[in-house]
């Protein structure tokens, strides 16, 4: 079983941009499939909002950005952890680590 790890994000979130330079890079190194979905591409926007509004229905409580860690994310997903904001490449890697031991 491949875990995936979905950024949800926007263009004009200069955090999530400086963040974009590393998480996808520890997400795969961590064994994570990464996708990013960008609120501004409508199609995996689209795609991908049911897992958005399953963990957040009227989208109150997000980060920018907001990851989910999502077992079978195409299908009948389960959302196995979070992390919301801005923060370091160490940091991003300690979170997800402590995530994925869970």
């Amino acid at each position: 079983m491949t875990l995936s790890l979905i950024k949800f994000s926007s263009e004009d979130c200069g955090t999530c941009h400086r963040m974009g330079h590393y998480d996808a890079k520890v997400a795969q190194e961590l064994g994570l499939n990464f996708i990013g979905v960008m609120l501004q591409d409508t199609n995996a926007y689209r795609k991908y909002r049911p897992i958005l509004l399953s963990q957040y229905p009227n989208k109150e409580g997000m980060g920018w950005p907001t990851y989910l860690i999502v077992d079978d994310p195409d299908n009948d997903f389960t959302i196995l952890g979070e992390i919301k904001g801005g923060m370091t490449k160490g940091e991003f890697r300690t979170r997800l680590e402590k995530l994925l031991e869970k």
